[in-house]
């Protein structure tokens, strides 16, 4: 057990009780409630998965890097909800943190996980006049 326990078990109950919450919106994207996920719960769990790796490192046992992982894994499933996609997101907090801290935007991050939404491919050219 690490000195995180507390903290994780906290974010995996908020995790599932916002996903027993979650109604799907009505006319998707809810881009307010999708970054609220990631923001106040994916980043949150980045946070922790952080300063247990850095400084003062402080191993997590199996228990709590589950927590933490199926804890990420929910925001980011809600957050694709929110898009009107649904996933099953299974990404390591590694995976997770390392996408958040090359990219340094939470946002960018769950697009390049989970694919959603998706990137518009057409390119946009500027003319001048």
């Amino acid at each position: 057990m690490s000195d995180y326990r507390d903290r994780i078990e906290a974010l995996a109950e908020r995790a599932r009780a916002d996903r027993r919450g979650f109604d799907l919106p009505a006319d998707p994207p809810d881009g307010e409630r999708a970054l609220r996920y990631l923001r106040d719960g994916v980043g949150d769990a980045v946070s922790v998965y952080v300063e247990a790796r850095t400084g003062e490192f402080a191993p997590l046992d199996a228990e709590e890097m589950d927590s933490l992982e199926r804890a990420a894994n929910d925001w980011l499933e809600l957050y694709a909800r929110c898009h009107g996609r649904e996933i099953d997101a299974e990404f390591t907090m590694r995976e997770v943190a390392e996408a958040v801290v090359e990219t340094r935007d939470v946002v960018e991050s769950a697009r390049l996980l989970t694919g959603v939404p998706e990137r518009d491919r057409t390119v946009h050219w500027r003319t001048r006049e």
